[in-house]
């Protein structure tokens, strides 16, 4: 049977794992998660919760990756991003800081075409 080597990542704001695990072709995300030994490391990890990717892209566990692949498991966010960028713009309206109709700088003059 070929076999394939992979790599499994995780990190949390103190620490980050990379760690190289050889498998036989055909083997899902999951069972490579499980043989690279990450979960004994990182017992924060719950893969019904979190989401994992292959380089950056979001896969399924039951994906296959490639030989030479990097399965990355994703921590969940702290906070949403959108609700903080308007929080931020409710903030800057009502300092000033932003008009309150558009929301760009109060101070912008705005260009006419000749």
């Amino acid at each position: 049977m070929a076999m394939m080597v992979i790599e499994v990542a995780y990190a949390t704001p103190e620490r980050q794992a990379i760690l190289t695990v050889s498998v036989a072709e055909g083997t899902d995300v999951k069972t490579c998660i499980e043989r690279s030994g990450i979960l004994e490391q990182f017992t924060d990890i719950d893969l019904e919760k979190q989401k994992v990717g292959i380089w950056s892209k979001a896969t399924k566990l039951d994906a296959q990756p490639r030989d030479g692949d990097r399965i990355e498991i994703y921590r969940p966010l702290i906070a949403d991003p959108k609700a903080i960028r308007k929080k931020r713009a409710e903030r800057a309206k009502q300092e000033g800081r932003a008009d309150k109709v558009t929301g760009g700088r109060p101070d912008a003059k705005r260009r006419t075409s000749d």
